[in-house]
């Protein structure tokens, strides 16, 4: 018997009222995908990817690891064996992805980009290739149009301060008409104790122009970078940090460390901290006098696998949830900024479920109202950006703070057929309210809950990012 493919119009929607939610308001808002790790250079140059295989498998580590959890061999994950084949691979193990978020994105994507209802696996694998490969050489499914057909209006991706932006340059004269902007990463000018930290230096001071011999020069050559920048449209950072370090720290005993590190001396921990605290707290001021919003994606444990990291590199599979203590240090970091009248709007994203009630309440100590949600509690990210993860997170952020403030989902993803997560968040959303509906625990008034659907979905990242 064929079975046909469980995403229908109301996957994920138990009732009526998140029926009418769904369609009848969060569906149809544009999407503002405000963080992502999309490629610039393949977006500004309208790429066309050659099969499936490469856009789908491809530097997609969420596959990478079930696949080899699954048994199979990293020849088919990311060595050489042909692209066919490591899709008859992925299509393999697709079956067994049954309950992982895997399993409903990969059919969400066939569905609402190849118009594909067959489910993957071993007996599909070859025509769904074929059908799709196909598809992939029309213009129609060229890198800007894959943006276009999914209702996207803004794309931010991520670079680091030695990026020239060349790319942003070239989409902003284009008449692509989705705002492409980017975030300043600047976590390599935090980590002094890395062995590759000296030569980013070098590459910063040639691409600031500043001679980088002190640890104010160093904040000379940032600011710079953090000009040239905003000069090219941004307006907002990020950074990818376990924890917020926080030690006190005189400016002499930031520029000892400094100069300790140039003579290429071992830093104890506690100095590595003042000085990546003295780092942060400089950018952030420079964030809010620019009226940046700052991003802090908090508590990965990266790098787990030293073997296959050497062989591979990073961002490939080797990550897992850290366990680290975020409360005091993150208090005392943003408390530091507030006292100084230099705290910027924030976003905190948080990746240990066990610690969403503790950044869903931080963030409620350092609203000012002056802003209208201006301390966020960010989406479930990495991975968290499954149902069960995204409802721990809005749970978390209903109870402790208000949801209707929140600025909703984004894709923080490398892949071009990321975007129909954001339609997943969606219907999540969704019937989390209509559930309370039905059960009369919130008002069966479509005007207010759909409303605030609408603003969680778009409304609300429009006001606070105004791009």
């Amino acid at each position: 018997m064929k079975v046909k493919n469980f995403i229908t119009d109301n996957f994920l929607l138990h009732n009526q009222f998140a029926e009418e939610l769904y369609h009848g308001y969060a569906a149809s808002m544009p999407i503002i995908d405000y963080h992502c790790h999309l490629p610039p250079a393949e977006i500004a140059k309208d790429h066309i990817f050659e099969n499936l295989t490469k856009i789908w498998i491809e530097g997609d580590h969420y596959k990478w690891r079930a696949m080899r959890a699954f048994g199979i061999d990293e020849n088919y994950i990311t060595g050489s064996a042909p692209d066919r084949e490591k899709l008859r691979k992925w299509a393999k193990t697709v079956p067994y992805t049954l309950r992982n978020p895997l399993y409903h994105w990969t059919h969400l994507e066939l569905k609402r980009y190849f118009g594909i209802d067959d489910l993957l696996n071993e007996k599909t694998a070859d025509r769904i290739f074929d059908e799709a490969t196909d598809k992939l050489q029309s213009p129609e499914f060229s890198c800007q149009n894959l943006i276009k057909n999914r209702n996207v209006e803004v794309v931010c991706t991520t670079e680091d301060p030695l990026d020239c932006l060349e790319h942003h340059k070239k989409l902003a004269k284009s008449d692509f008409g989705v705002k492409v902007s980017t975030a300043f990463r600047p976590d390599k000018a935090l980590f002094i104790s890395k062995p590759e930290y000296l030569d980013y230096l070098e590459k910063l001071s040639d691409v600031s122009g500043v001679t980088i011999d002190s640890f104010k020069s160093l904040c000379d050559a940032l600011s710079l970078r953090l000009d040239y920048f905003g000069e090219n449209g941004c307006s907002l950072s990020d950074h990818g940090l376990s924890y917020i370090p926080y030690q006190t720290f005189t400016d002499q005993e930031v520029e000892n460390i400094f100069q300790k590190r140039k003579e290429n001396k071992v830093l104890a921990p506690d100095e590595s901290e003042k000085f990546q605290t003295a780092v942060l707290l400089f950018l952030c001021e420079q964030y809010s006098n620019r009226d940046w919003v700052q991003q802090f994606h908090l508590g990965a444990l990266r790098n787990n696998n030293s073997k296959m990291t050497r062989l591979l590199g990073p961002d490939t599979g080797w990550d897992s949830i850290g366990d680290y203590r975020q409360a005091e240090g993150l208090s005392r970091f943003l408390n530091a900024l507030d006292e100084r009248n230099v705290l910027a709007k924030t976003i905190l994203y948080n990746l240990n479920p066990s610690d969403n009630e503790v950044i869903a309440t931080m963030t409620g100590n350092f609203n000012d109202g002056r802003i209208k949600g201006k301390m966020q509690f960010g989406s479930g990210w990495w991975f968290l950006d499954q149902k069960d993860g995204m409802t721990k997170q809005l749970n978390a952020l209903s109870n402790m703070g208000l949801i209707s403030c929140f600025i909703g989902m984004l894709t923080d993803s490398r892949s071009f057929l990321s975007y129909p997560r954001h339609e997943y968040f969606r219907r999540v959303l969704c019937n989390l309210f209509g559930e309370e509906m039905k059960n009369g625990e919130i008002p069966q008034d479509f005007d207010l809950v759909g409303g605030i659907v609408q603003d969680i979905c778009y409304r609300n990242a429009k006001e606070y990012f105004k791009f």
